[in-house]
C-alpha cells in the first residue's frame, strides 16, 4: 500500500508547508472532511482525478516554498491574482487549469512578478 502512504505524506506536507488544512483539501478535492482523514491515516485511497489535484496542489506549495512561509502560501492560493483575469489559484487547480498557475510561478522564478 505505498500509494496510501504516499498520499498520506502529501497530505501531511501540504498542511505543514502549504499552511493548508484538511477543510481545505476536502473542498479542493470535493470531499468531506472525514474522507481526507482517512486518506491521512492510509484507510483509503482518493480517486485518480483527486490524487491529480493533490499531486498538482503539493506540486505548486513546493514551488511556492520558495518564496513563502507556510501562512503566507495559503493566503496566496486563496487571493485573487490581477495574472490570472482575478481568479484564485486554488479554484484554478480544482478545475485542472494548473497550468496557468504554473505559468504565473515561472515569471515568479524569472522575478517579473512578486
Amino acid at each position: 500500500m505505498p500509494g496510501q502512504n504516499a498520499v498520506a505524506r502529501i497530505i501531511g506536507e501540504l498542511e505543514t508547508n502549504g499552511g493548508l488544512r484538511g477543510t481545505d483539501i476536502a473542498n479542493i478535492t470535493d470531499v468531506s472532511k472525514a474522507t481526507v482523514s482517512r486518506w491521512r491515516s492510509g484507510a483509503a485511497k482518493p480517486q485518480p482525478s483527486n490524487e491529480l489535484r493533490i499531486s498538482d496542489l503539493h506540486y505548486v506549495v513546493g514551488r511556492l516554498q520558495e518564496y513563502y512561509s507556510g501562512d503566507e502560501i495559503r493566503i496566496w492560493l486563496y487571493a485573487r491574482h490581477p495574472q490570472l483575469d482575478g481568479a484564485r489559484a486554488i479554484d484554478l487547480i480544482y478545475a485542472n487549469r494548473t497550468d496557468e498557475v504554473l505559468q504565473i510561478l515561472n515569471r515568479l522564478d524569472a522575478g517579473a512578478y512578486l
